[in-house]
């Protein structure tokens, strides 16, 4: 999507921040004890209180409001029974449609106690989405963003999983530009427009290169070598100043 008027930044931004106080809320549930089903409960009721719905449900009749992923999974994790414990690795990715428009964002979360190297983790995975957004400006290259990431994942010693990419949203969960690679990709070449819209969500991981499926469900995905595992996401608007990040609490 690219944004043709003041009303559809509106509206964007409206479901953004939609979104990242969902997954806040979630976040701040979030301790030994709870179910994952619990967490997406809560969830699905902020999303449905302010108007909003669930769009893995919506566009993919996903089984559940959120995606919860825990330890070894890395992606697309279905709420259910699971206890969170402590010392969990806990991904929550919130993707939501209000008014015809869609917003998406994710963060992984360490239960305390946690050993060292998974604050590590999760707190380089943070930085190296920002350093991915830092790339965001009209007229740049995507492939700035997945050199940059992968730049910054070289240098501490990180992998990335390299088969789930960013991508195009505004009018749908997943649209044009699709497969925005955060890494390093030499076949890249498009360049960014002024008022387009999409994600950036690196995996940075320990060890891991790509998400496998599973045997319990179509839906879960694991790292591949199995190795501890962060997203980071936010959607964004490049524009000539910059980003302009839309999923943000305030």
């Amino acid at each position: 999507m690219v944004i043709s008027t003041e009303e559809e930044l509106v509206l964007l931004k409206d479901i953004g921040r939609l979104c990242a106080v969902a997954m806040q809320t979630m976040a701040d549930a979030l301790e030994p004890g709870i179910t994952t089903a619990e967490l997406d409960a809560i969830g699905r009721r902020v999303l449905e209180d302010n108007g909003a719905q669930s769009a893995p449900e919506f566009c993919y009749k996903f089984p559940g409001a959120t995606c919860i992923s825990v330890n070894e999974e890395v992606a697309h994790g279905i709420p259910g029974p699971r206890i969170i414990k402590a010392g969990d690795l806990v991904n929550i990715d919130v993707s939501a449609v209000k008014n015809g428009f869609f917003g998406d964002t994710g963060s992984s979360f360490a239960v305390p106690p946690v050993k060292k190297e998974i604050e590590r983790l999760c707190r380089d995975g943070k930085r190296a989405m920002w350093t991915g957004l830092q790339q965001v400006k009209t007229g740049r290259p995507f492939a700035d963003i997945g050199n940059a990431i992968g730049a910054f994942a070289k240098k501490n010693r990180y992998t990335l999983i390299t088969n789930l990419a960013s991508h195009g949203i505004g009018r749908s969960l997943h649209e044009e530009p699709k497969e925005l690679a955060t890494w390093p990709d030499k076949d890249e070449r498009r360049i960014m427009q002024e008022g387009m819209v999409f994600t950036v969500e690196p995996f940075l991981s320990t060890g891991a290169y790509w998400a496998e499926d599973g045997d319990d469900d179509p839906w879960t995905l694991y790292s591949d070598p199995s190795a501890p595992t962060v997203q980071y996401e936010h959607t964004v608007v490049a524009t000539k100043n910059g980003p302009l990040v839309l999923t943000l609490v305030e």
